[in-house]
């Protein structure tokens, strides 16, 4: 593979392995185990001594070819391809804690984020802190003598905050925590978090790398020391495996990842200068818009805007129900990065489990929208907002 080829290069091509045959698709090696022709080339294979695969659990060519073209678009040494985006940021997480660690988290996390956060890691002994992590003053305050991760969305789920990586990192480098940060909203294409500092990057390939609502998966991306030091033995003996068959679905779906992108990135934009000129929306968030609260950060630090775009409708709860159901293409479905445009309403879904305080905290209203642009032609997209707003009583 070339180091100089450019990213839609590396998507299609990067990472193949072919058989004997010489397929020109990627092959699905569905197998659980693998055979070897000596008992002594068994014996050197556990060793480590030869290259090769074990055991299904531990890696496959499939899965192998997926890790390798992530770590091609992220500029990452090494990669582990896991069962679903939670696996990917759990595993992240507690392969390289202990108890009496401590982990500082931005407060605007996805809500199972949030919980493996706030309650999965207390059981076992590691402490955290959630603040306001648009602040740097904030992630320095929280440090203790015992933090070991910060952890972090940028943009947020679901209110589009963003972030500054880089100063985070920093600070993180000061005292030997690492950086763990979860780039599903940006994308690989629009972020990089490792060229900004972060040591870890996740992702839920389940979104825009599938990007078309067939399969689960996830990835944790970083250095080859990173990975062998602490998530290599955690991810063989807990078992988060991707199957081979949603690797080579995530094979085929990466390879038009740019293209989507693109023209879900020119609907989101074009949708949220609709929505932002509508008397009924009281607010509008999109990282690509001027009034973004932290656009000097996104001009530092993102080359492009997002496929999200969240919005508050000026008559809560009920608004944002009627604008949903009035919705014609847009579909209702917690999912996002789809080819298709997705619509949720966060306080009654993804974050449905919060507090009303804590909502209220992170900026989610009871007429908080999130959208999730998808590749439809723009102008039926505009027309479906203007028909169902037009249901919605002011």
């Amino acid at each position: 593979m070339s180091k100089t080829w450019r990213p839609a290069t590396q998507l299609v091509h990067g990472g193949t392995l072919r058989s004997q045959y010489g397929e020109t698709s990627e092959a699905i090696y569905l197998t659980q185990g693998f055979v070897y022709d000596t008992s002594e080339a068994a014996e050197a294979r556990f060793k480590g001594e030869t290259d090769g695969f074990i055991y299904a659990r531990y890696g496959s060519p499939t899965n192998d070819m997926f890790e390798k073209r992530m770590c091609a678009l992220e500029g990452a040494e090494d990669a582990r391809a896991t069962a679903s985006g939670m696996a990917a940021v759990t595993a992240a997480i507690l392969c390289q804690l202990k108890s009496g660690d401590h982990i500082v988290a931005a407060r605007a996390l996805f809500g199972s984020c949030r919980w493996v956060v706030e309650t999965l890691a207390p059981k076992y002994g590691i402490d955290f802190t959630l603040i306001d992590g648009r602040d740097l003053a904030n992630w320095e305050k929280a440090i203790t003598p015992k933090t070991k991760v910060f952890f972090l969305e940028s943009p947020t789920n679901p209110t589009l905050e963003v972030i500054d990586i880089a100063g985070v990192a920093k600070l993180a480098n000061q005292v030997g925590a690492k950086v763990v940060v979860d780039n599903v909203f940006a994308t690989p294409l629009f972020q990089k978090p490792l060229e900004l500092g972060a040591h870890i990057v996740v992702y839920s390939a389940t979104k825009h790398i599938d990007g078309q609502g067939r399969c689960l998966g996830g990835v944790v991306l970083s250095d080859k020391e990173w990975i062998d030091e602490n998530l290599h033995d955690y991810f063989r003996h807990t078992g988060p495996a991707m199957s081979p068959f949603n690797a080579w679905t995530l094979l085929k779906g990466i390879e038009t990842l740019p293209l989507r992108v693109k023209q879900q990135t020119q609907n989101a934009a074009k949708i949220a200068d609709f929505l932002a000129e509508q008397g009924k929306v009281a607010k509008v968030i999109y990282p690509g818009r001027k009034d973004h609260p932290q656009a000097d950060i996104i001009a530092k630090q993102m080359t492009g805007g997002s496929t999200l775009v969240a919005f508050e409708l000026k008559g809560g709860k009920e608004a944002a129900f009627a604008l949903q159901n009035a919705l014609d293409i847009v579909k209702i479905s917690n999912n996002l990065g789809d080819s298709k445009s997705l619509i949720t309403h966060p306080a009654t879904t993804t974050h449905k489990n919060l507090t009303d305080e804590a909502r209220a905290e992170l900026g989610i209203s009871p007429g908080t929208v999130r959208l999730s642009a998808g590749i439809e032609d723009t102008d039926d997209l505009i027309e479906d907002f203007a028909r169902a707003l037009s249901k919605v009583s002011a």
